[in-house]
């Protein structure tokens, strides 16, 4: 038995896939778990191989004679074969993520499922993840919560996207480009709202950290001038609770009823402004005369 310079323990890991959480800034948020796995597996593979490397020289892990394997979406072809082969031959590949948990947004999803579907052991060492990290310190709440991960780039593929998020009942929450912060920020107010209050998490647990918080219309703002850098995470309160008079219902039903069944269209209205879909139903039956 070994012990790194961190205090990593060096011991035999079971065959299998690793799946192991990085720092999204602070190099010392990485698990003493991790830095166990690190220094253990047979085999390590990453997004990006600079990163993790440069992550281990700092904990005092030596690479040693271990292949480490990029793994990326530009070569899955390739990486991925041999990193089962590897687990089938009865070794532990670990898998780190260039920054935060694994598989959010991040291309190790096809390597875990594959994995799976091979009937192999995937394992999890948890730690930093810029959604939750983002979540903690936004002010939003955080008993329900929708990660949805990119906006698309084009502003109509965006408007739509955000549009379908926008009765959502929990907070949600984005990763968005700092070149395309300000754009982001007026579709939100164009699709959401302006009122709706929200927060602009950058370069979370790095020496430049920020959060901004307000509503969407003092944030768009606030940010339509502005250069910035960084990753970014943006986070959004949960729809306000629709309360209609009857007039809205018998029209948002009608409207309904043309496009859809009326089993349906009961569903979707009760569904919309949070009444008994059995009331509903019966003011259903009553507007189509039955």
């Amino acid at each position: 038995m070994t012990i790194g310079k961190a205090g990593a323990e060096k011991r035999p890991l079971p065959a299998g896939l690793h799946f192991v959480a990085t720092p999204i800034g602070a190099a010392r948020d990485i698990t003493l778990r991790a830095l166990d796995i690190l220094a253990s597996a047979d085999v390590l593979a990453a997004e990006d191989t600079r990163t993790l490397r440069h992550l281990m020289e700092i904990h005092g892990i030596p690479l040693g004679d271990r292949p480490l394997v990029a793994y990326h979406e530009h070569n899955n072809d390739q990486a991925l074969p041999r990193l089962l082969a590897a687990m089938e031959q009865g070794k532990s590949v670990a898998y780190a993520s260039e920054a935060g948990t694994p598989l959010i947004s991040d291309p190790g999803f096809q390597l875990g499922r594959a994995a799976i579907a091979a009937g192999l052991t995937v394992l999890s060492a948890p730690g930093p993840s810029a959604v939750l990290c983002a979540l903690t310190v936004s002010g939003l709440p955080s008993d329900r919560f929708m990660f949805a991960g990119f906006a698309p780039a084009t502003k109509s593929a965006r408007q739509t996207f955000l549009k379908e998020l926008a009765q959502v009942q929990a907070t949600l929450i984005l990763y968005e480009s700092p070149k395309r912060i300000n754009q982001l920020l007026e579709d939100l107010v164009q699709c959401l709202g302006e009122g709706r209050y929200a927060a602009v998490c950058r370069e979370l647990t790095k020496r430049f950290e920020e959060v901004s918080r307000g509503t969407l219309g003092e944030l768009a703002a606030a940010f339509a001038e502005r250069d910035v850098k960084g990753e970014i995470v943006v986070l959004i309160d949960r729809a306000p609770e629709q309360v209609a008079d009857a007039a809205t219902v018998e029209q948002a039903l009608d409207k309904a009823m043309g496009e859809m069944t009326m089993k349906d269209a009961a569903t979707a209205v009760a569904e919309a402004y949070g009444l008994p879909r059995r009331e509903v139903y019966q003011l259903a039956l009553q507007r189509s005369g039955k």
